[in-house]
């Protein structure tokens, strides 16, 4: 995550001129409706005159408790250090996005940026917080990303090794685990109850500078971000820097509400924008990968755009809510459900749609088969529209480990679409480390694979079923440098 200067201080602006009092702040007195201050001008008034009408005033507002929040739950935010190798065949095309205004929407760590080709070292830091006394961590996929050794750092200066049970490029969401018993854990909030306004607290490493605490508001909430349609973004403005990802964002009673993940920075540094995924779609996430080791989301298959006030009257609607269907992508979800160009959804089952982001959070949150009712503005009327969801194509989630252990020695992580694209292959596993029997037999970092005996393979865990059998040698299909090549691996 990169950082910019933040804007501190916001809610204790609006608050200027109160008084202090022991149950908290007040407004002073000159604000308070009162009597008129003579008597002699209220009963020369004429007989039909309406008194002015009475100015309530506002509640009381409570400062937050900060020191208690930090000292309460500090202890179970942790340091997340990282290295291993990258390949970094995209450097240029990222190098060429420098100038693009979303470019400022990224997720980095010092040393974000992909190694030069050839798998080159590198490490990382980040943040993250302790959710089970026996060692369960949530922080940031883009945190761990690529990672061979991850290293979880305890307030107390304790360090762990982790192991990372999956991760999900989605929601940016990654669980760990550490080996420990009876570790401080923080306290679980409720997102939904959090709204604009409402003071926050950020906790982690920026910089490196462990046990970092800084303060702000939620600027808006349900924020869909540029590549981020499937995450309703909590936005704040506590000060967030590269080393905050994956740390906690606490409300005013100490509860963690969010894990900060994004900042918009046209200059690296802090600038007041700061973006966490709210904690329910992170806890749905870490459930699904504890129990399975990996994530699946659903797929209408449409791309939708918001609408203008221009185009809402053009449709016959009288304001522009909803998400307009530019598109439907064949044999899809939304094609066999009918759907079509030129359609606006309005309502996912009973959640009203007031701008694009908010049918692709619903979507991207559901299960692969779920059944949903879409309602639709189509021909200046109201329609409802029955839709099972498919499943999403775009690899989500990996596991770190290499497959089957050592046994066959490669580490493996899907390719993403535009590495695919890249590469002009339409699956495959890019092989991110080399070991034991797969560097005897030649593969190196950088090769994708693209079957093994003859079955292609698109999952780590078709790579791991196989292995299960336990064979004796196995054929891979990989492909390096644009030519396809069969290697065998002895395994003993």
């Amino acid at each position: 995550m990169n950082s910019k200067h933040w804007i501190a201080g916001a809610a204790a602006l609006a608050v200027a001129g109160a008084t202090a009092a022991a149950d908290g702040w007040h407004l002073p007195a000159w604000l308070h409706h009162s009597a008129p201050a003579t008597t002699q001008v209220a009963a020369a008034a004429p007989a039909t005159a309406t008194a002015p009408p009475r100015v309530e005033p506002l509640p009381a507002a409570s400062v937050p408790n900060y020191r208690e929040v930090v000292q309460r739950q500090g202890p179970a935010v942790v340091g997340v250090t990282v290295s291993g190798l990258r390949n970094a065949d995209d450097d240029d095309a990222a190098a060429s996005l420098d100038d693009d205004p979303f470019f400022g929407f990224f997720r980095g760590l010092p040393g974000w940026r992909h190694a030069p080709r050839g798998a080159q070292p590198f490490r990382g830091q980040g943040s993250g917080f302790i959710i089970s006394s026996d060692g369960l961590v949530l922080t940031n996929a883009h945190v761990v990303r690529d990672a061979k050794q991850v290293t979880v750092k305890l307030s107390d200066r304790r360090e762990f090794a982790a192991k990372v049970l999956g991760s999900d490029t989605a929601t940016d969401i990654a669980v760990l685990r550490i080996e420990a018993k009876g570790l401080p854990t923080v306290t679980l909030g409720d997102p939904s109850t959090v709204q604009v306004g409402d003071w926050v607290l950020a906790i982690g490493s920026p910089y490196g500078f462990e046990q970092s605490a800084t303060q702000g508001i939620v600027s808006a909430k349900g924020r869909s971000l540029p590549g981020d349609g499937v995450v309703p973004f909590i936005q704040t403005d506590a000060a967030v820097n590269p080393g905050n990802s994956g740390g906690p964002l606490f409300d005013a009673a100490g509860r963690v509400v969010g894990i900060n993940a994004q900042i918009y920075s046209q200059s690296g540094g802090f600038q007041g924008l700061a973006f966490a995924i709210p904690l329910d779609v992170a806890l749905r996430v870490k459930d699904e990968i504890v129990a399975h080791g990996h994530v699946d989301h659903a797929r209408l298959g449409v791309t939708l755009q918001d609408l203008s006030a221009p185009l809402a009257a053009s449709f016959g609607m009288k304001s522009p809510d909803g998400a307009l269907v530019s598109s439907v992508a064949p044999n899809s979800a939304a094609a066999k459900a009918g759907l079509k160009a030129g359609d606006v959804i309005t309502a996912v089952d009973t959640a009203a749609v007031h701008v694009a982001g908010d049918v692709s959070s619903r979507i991207g949150q559901a299960r692969p088969g779920e059944r949903m009712t879409l309602a639709l503005w189509r021909d200046k009327a109201r329609v409802e529209v029955p839709v099972v969801l498919g499943r999403s194509e775009k690899p989500t989630a990996q596991a770190a480990a290499p497959a089957e252990g050592e046994r066959l020695g490669l580490a493996l992580r899907p390719l993403e679409r535009a590495e695919l694209r890249n590469a002009g292959l339409d699956h495959g596993l890019l092989i991110e480390g080399v070991s034991g029997p797969a560097r005897m037999a030649g593969l190196e970092p950088g090769d994708v694979l693209l079957a093994l005996n003859g079955k292609p393979v698109q999952r780590v865990e078709q790579v791991r079923d196989a292995m299960r059998a336990h064979p004796k040698q196995v054929a891979l299909l990989v492909s390096r440098e644009g030519q396809q090549i069969f290697v065998p691996v002895e395994l003993g």
